[in-house]
């Protein structure tokens, strides 16, 4: 039996972000002096529009005004998507983070900073970008290898049809 609020929130909340083909990323339950917001992270491997965002927001609100699973104060809810530098923990966050540059925290010590271009059930292959001219390499990270890894922000990349023209 669930005994954390976030976690109940989690069984509630999740098969209605679901039934809206997203998927329940992050619950936060924060306060802030007298007020109480609730933060809900969802995504897809499509992304989630604002749209997508509007539509779960109003779902997530119904269900919450119609259960007592915040209490009796007032809150503030916010739904959005993980942002751009995205912690990736699951092995869908690593998927959609294809073609991505990433700052891995390597398990054995030490940082790697690379772009992500397969992935399977066992790790991923990455490209190593090189330094001073010297041309990418190729790496296979197993999933065991990372201890954490986080979405680089590119200001600067060339879009891939860019390139091929």
């Amino acid at each position: 039996m669930s005994t954390t609020q976030s976690e109940r929130l989690r069984e509630l909340l999740e098969p209605l972000v679901t039934s809206q083909g997203l998927d329940l990323e992050e619950i936060e339950v924060d306060s802030v002096g007298r007020k109480r917001v609730l933060r809900v992270v969802v995504d897809s491997d499509q992304g989630a529009d604002l749209d997508a965002i509007a539509d779960v927001s109003r779902a997530l609100s119904a269900k919450l005004d119609e259960t007592d699973a915040m209490g009796e104060g007032e809150y503030t809810l916010e739904v959005g998507t993980p942002g751009a530098e995205r912690l990736l923990i699951e092995h869908r966050h690593y998927t959609r983070a294809v073609g991505r540059l990433v700052k891995f925290q390597l398990a054995e010590g030490g940082e790697l900073v690379a772009r992500i271009l397969t992935v399977d059930d066992d790790g991923l292959d990455v490209e190593v970008p090189g330094v001073k001219g010297r041309k990418a390499t190729g790496r296979r990270l197993g999933f065991a290898e990372i201890d954490k890894a986080r979405v680089q922000v590119e200001f600067n990349r060339k879009d891939k049809k860019e390139e091929e023209a």
